[in-house]
């Protein structure tokens, strides 16, 4: 099993949508799930507008308006991870199976067949306004990239856990998705 990055893009159809992200988004994933000693998992991200996180910000946090980023963490913090035995389930991928294919096998957009793995852990969802996040990338003067790796690895690391809910939290947050950013080449 390996760390690895699911997409849902929720944006109107014909929202621009950078190919490069995904290759950024990734590699960010692996540094940071590197320095974190994550190697395995699954997360989960939706890229979604101003309205959609309005939505899940209220539904979830009680607060009516959009924000950047919303993190949902598949357990609490320092909960031990799920573990799963291949022999408490059985798997049957019909699918697979009427069309010849292996089970534990999807076939990607691209033809492709990508492994699956029914016990791999969620680690959580990490939701994405695209259009605020350009926003903020324009109002601290930096590329979208950037700003699309910074809310990414805040979301994720959410997603383990850290909070910055006071000082020393929030220098401890922040002072590691820096680390990350500059592992991957964007540091401010």
């Amino acid at each position: 099993m390996t760390l690895r990055l699911e997409w849902l893009d929720e944006r109107e159809e014909g929202a621009p949508f950078e190919e490069s992200w995904r290759g950024l988004l990734e590699r960010l994933l692996g540094i940071a799930g590197k320095m974190e000693g994550v190697e395995e998992g699954v997360v989960t991200l939706t890229l979604t507008d101003d309205e959609g996180i309005r939505k899940l910000n209220r539904e979830f946090r009680g607060l009516d308006k959009p924000t950047d980023v919303l993190s949902f963490p598949m357990r609490e913090a320092g909960e031990e991870p799920v573990i799963r035995y291949a022999d408490e389930y059985e798997t049957v991928d019909a699918d697979a199976d009427a069309a010849g294919g292996e089970a534990g096998e999807e076939e990607e957009e691209d033809g492709e067949t990508e492994a699956y793995d029914p016990f791999e852990e969620p680690l959580g969802d990490i939701v994405i306004s695209v259009p605020r996040m350009y926003a903020q990338a324009e109002e601290y003067g930096h590329s979208a990239e950037r700003e699309l790796g910074f809310l990414f690895v805040h979301g994720f690391l959410h997603l383990l856990g850290y909070d910055h809910g006071n000082e020393a939290e929030e220098k401890e947050m922040f002072a590691k998705q820096e680390a990350v950013l500059a592992e991957a080449g964007l540091a401010r």
